[in-house]
């Protein structure tokens, strides 16, 4: 059993370290795409404190969600949120999941430079539509008599720029459109597309749905901010995502066989055009031999073999 244990350990950790090294690789060329992602993320935090400092407590707008579904209090908030992280860390994990399995579609640096072109481009016009108008906030901690409801004026210009873990939980003005429908929507979304379980991508949108709703009775957001989120998204990562490079598939043979060169071409085919032979990619076939027998398209070619010195 320790032989057993042992020896699949040693496997993983081959496969933890050839994976490291193809990703390290695709990170070095796309590392411009990651930081910008990231940084986006930031200024979108930014932003999101900066229209706090504009908001003003008022009266709760009329909802039709407000009527429809039964407020879960303050007692009951972190529901919401629970259902976000869990999505939130379901997905980051299934991205490195290439570490681990044998199985696998993906590269996890292009499928986080995809992700986050997705995020960046609903952030921008989320950005631009709070700031547009602020709303009063019907969060508790955004009702009029709370001190959250407004920032104080900062004593130093650089505490604009510090974005607090407190923060990001209880901030007030940012309303359209919900930023946790953004990343869950646009994470359900990708895997929809990348994924393949079955099981898992219904799930996956039930539990959006289900969001939506916790966050309307959580009074977190109005629902047109929800509503608003819903089609915004998914327009966005439509149209976005044809105009986007297509991710190489790794489920094939021929992505295992035929490794691609920075320039897209195979190694195969940059070899035979250093030597004056010109290339169809459309042409290449996978080849198998099986006692003398080639097999070219479902075609099998016996070739003969002969010891009289021809």
């Amino acid at each position: 059993m320790s032989l057993y244990i042992g020896r699949e350990a040693s496997k993983l950790w081959k496969r933890i370290c050839a994976e490291a090294t193809t990703e390290i690789n695709l990170l070095a060329e796309n590392w411009k795409y990651v930081l910008g992602g990231l940084i986006c993320q930031y200024i979108h935090g930014l932003a999101a404190r900066g229209v706090h400092y504009f908001h003003r407590p008022g009266p709760t707008l009329q909802d039709a969600g407000f009527y429809l579904l039964p407020e879960l209090g303050q007692e009951r908030a972190y529901i919401s949120e629970t259902v976000f992280t869990f999505v939130f860390i379901s997905f980051v994990l299934w991205t490195f999941h290439p570490f681990i399995f044998k199985s696998k579609k993906i590269y996890t640096v292009l499928i986080w430079c995809r992700v986050l072109a997705f995020l960046v481009a609903c952030q921008f016009l989320r950005v631009i539509t709070f700031y547009s108008t602020q709303l009063p906030g019907p969060n508790y901690h955004c009702r009029e008599g709370s001190k959250l409801a407004t920032l104080p004026r900062p004593n130093h210009f650089l505490e604009v720029f510090i974005i607090f873990p407190r923060g990001m939980l209880y901030g007030c003005g940012d309303l359209i459109f919900s930023s946790h429908m953004i990343f869950s929507l646009v994470f359900v979304r990708t895997y929809q597309k990348y994924g393949t379980r079955r099981f898992i991508k219904q799930c996956g949108w039930l539990i959006v749905v289900i969001q939506s709703l916790l966050i309307i009775a959580s009074r977190k957001h109005y629902s047109v901010d929800v509503v608003v989120a819903w089609y915004t998204v998914n327009l966005v990562v439509f149209f976005l995502d044809k105009k986007l490079p297509e991710l190489p598939d790794r489920s094939g043979p021929a992505a295992m066989l035929l490794p691609l060169t920075k320039d897209g071409r195979t190694k195969e085919e940059n070899h035979k055009l250093l030597n004056g032979n010109s290339v169809d990619p459309a042409d290449w076939r996978l080849r198998t031999q099986v006692n003398g027998t080639f097999l070219e398209d479902g075609k099998a070619a016996h070739v003969e073999t002969g010891m009289n010195g021809v």
